[in-house]
């Protein structure tokens, strides 16, 4: 009877841990940028070019928000860690 690990190798992980980052970074960025359509929306009297200043401000600081501020100090994960690391 041959043991399972001598036919197959396992992974520790069945999951690339990247991609939970590219996952987070996709949702952060689809959230901000419908907040801030709907905020740049209540701007109807600027021009567009004004609009789009606003519109990418609005999205630049909701990021900074969730990566600095609430994922950095509230959560206390680092976002540049080494996975390996105990």
């Amino acid at each position: 009877m041959h043991d399972g690990k001598k036919i197959a190798h396992v992974p520790k992980e069945s999951w690339p841990s990247w991609t939970w980052y590219a996952i987070e970074f996709g949702i952060v960025l689809a959230v901000s940028m419908l907040v801030s359509r709907e905020i740049t929306d209540s701007f109807a009297d600027l021009a567009p070019d004004l609009q789009n200043y606003v519109f990418m401000g609005t999205v630049g600081l909701i990021f900074l928000a969730w990566y600095i501020g609430i994922r950095g100090f509230v959560l206390k994960k680092k976002i540049l860690r080494n996975s390996y690391e105990n």
